[in-house]
């Protein structure tokens, strides 16, 4: 059975700079990228707040870049996923994780960099608009749509954040609401119901986005008198929520009620000893890729200094 001093499951920001910082320090890590290589930069078209990149870069090839510079240092990246996992109890011992229900291999030390997955309405033209005017990160791509005039989805703490941020780059930003009420603080209430240039539109469901190369328009329905009408707008925010990817590990991490790691304060480890969680699947607060590669890097110190100890 192959056995590893760590294994990275996962390949987004938070991944990638665990297995720079751990092949610098020679623990030879192995990384998964899984269902998705490189996480959720990968549907971003354009980055333009993560530091060295002063003309912005593409999410795959920040992702590719990324990759590169672990293989420099001897991380090996492979193709598959973790579908199970049986971490061990006993400080020093080796956690079995199971690749694509078949191999089962056995690690001193992970790091979990799963991430987590924006929630979407699940239309067809939502899908075909992804990354050309359809965005669930209002603080990643708000900027590009300064000036001009977008639809949010959503009623909690987030859309109302969300809705707040836009509502300083845009003239007008319209909140799509399914209920008569919003989620949200009431703290968060106010201030969406006292910016001007926010509209509520309440018990409203998003029908389809319209356009041609990118969002132009989006065709929305009354749910309670069932009218229909057209909103102009050229993007269309959605922050109806994220799932953090960490169904295979219930029953053996703690996690939140909607499925977030929990870690010690100011580290990565979770509770069992050599396992570490890093990037979105621990942050539900931040959620950016220059904070998730933040945590890789503790994470990646985190386990050397862990191994140290039972060297």
């Amino acid at each position: 059975m192959e056995q590893h001093s760590l294994v990275i499951i996962g390949s987004g920001p938070a991944g990638y700079t665990a297995a720079i910082y751990a092949a610098r320090a020679d623990l030879k890590p192995i990384m998964y990228v899984g269902l998705q290589p490189g996480g959720q930069l990968t549907t971003t078209t354009e980055v333009d707040n993560f530091p060295g990149y002063p003309q912005g870069v593409d999410g795959n090839q920040l992702m590719e870049d990324c990759k590169v510079q672990a293989e420099r240092f001897g991380t090996e990246v492979r193709w598959g996923m973790i579908t199970e996992v049986e971490f061990s109890d006993t400080p020093g011992g080796y956690h079995s994780l199971t690749v694509d229900d078949n191999l089962i291999i056995q690690a001193k030390t992970v790091v979990i960099a799963t991430g987590a997955t924006a929630k979407y309405l699940g239309l067809p033209s939502e899908e075909r608009f992804m990354g050309h005017g359809v965005s669930a990160c209002a603080v990643c791509d708000g900027f590009f749509y300064k000036g001009q005039e977008v639809v949010i989805v959503g009623g909690g703490d987030t859309a109302a954040e969300e809705a707040s941020y836009l509502s300083k780059l845009c003239p007008k930003v319209t909140m799509l609401v399914r209920k008569g009420e919003l989620r949200a603080s009431k703290a968060m209430q106010n201030r969406i119901m006292a910016t001007p240039n926010i509209v509520v539109r309440w018990n409203t469901e998003t029908l389809e986005l319209l356009g041609d190369q990118g969002v132009e328009a989006v065709k929305v329905r009354n749910i309670l008198t069932g009218e229909e009408d057209v909103i102009a707008a050229s993007g269309f925010f959605v922050a109806i929520g994220h799932k953090p990817n960490t169904d295979i590990f219930k029953g053996q991490l703690e996690m939140d009620e909607v499925g977030y790691l929990h870690i010690q304060a100011g580290s990565t480890k979770t509770i069992k000893p050599g396992v570490f969680a890093s990037g979105d699947v621990a942050d539900k607060v931040y959620r950016q890729a220059i904070s998730a590669a933040g945590t890789g890097c503790m994470a990646a110190l985190d386990a050397e200094r862990y191994l140290a100890e039972f060297h």
